[in-house]
């Protein structure tokens, strides 16, 4: 079992209440080490890491500024200590449907994300698909579990762990 989870607005709370990613696709430095996580993301990746040995890759869509704010944010809010993830379990794409082509070679079978279109990317290949946050639009794609926040996540996860 192995597991792929995003970033922007599931490990990274979401800007407002609009649930942008402004801070750092529009931001500054400063203005992106400031947002904080996710509400229950301390409290449960660090258990999905556990649960999954360590097989655990972050994969997320952003460009090369985005990307290096992102590793600034990952560091300043010590999340592989915090969580037990290894480091080098990072993955950057430039287009949403390129996390298929980590998800297969990474050989992932769950994958959590706050986006439908991702996962519809992903059907067929990552068996578990997990759609992270509130959705406005409530239609979910057959095979996809809607999890409204980390500890949802996490029961569900767990579910389908069978443990």
């Amino acid at each position: 079992m192995r597991l792929g989870i995003d970033i922007g607005r599931v490990l990274i709370a979401p800007d407002g209440d609009g649930g942008a990613d402004t801070s750092f696709i529009g931001g500054t430095l400063a203005a992106a080490l400031a947002t904080p996580p996710y509400a229950g993301m301390f409290e449960t990746v660090p258990e999905l890491v556990r649960l999954f040995g360590g097989a655990v890759w972050l994969v997320s869509k952003c460009g090369p500024s985005v990307q290096e704010k992102t590793r600034h944010w990952l560091d300043h809010h010590d999340f592989y200590g915090r969580t037990g993830m290894p480091r080098d379990h990072v993955r950057f794409c430039l287009q949403r449907p390129q996390k298929a082509d980590h998800c297969r070679e990474l050989r992932l079978t769950h994958f959590i994300d706050d986006r439908p279109d991702v996962l519809r990317h992903l059907a067929g290949l990552v068996p578990h698909r997990y759609l992270f946050g509130p959705q406005r639009d409530a239609a979910i794609d057959a095979g996809v579990t809607p999890c409204p926040d980390w500890p949802t996540a996490l029961a569900r996860v767990r579910r389908d762990l069978h443990v």
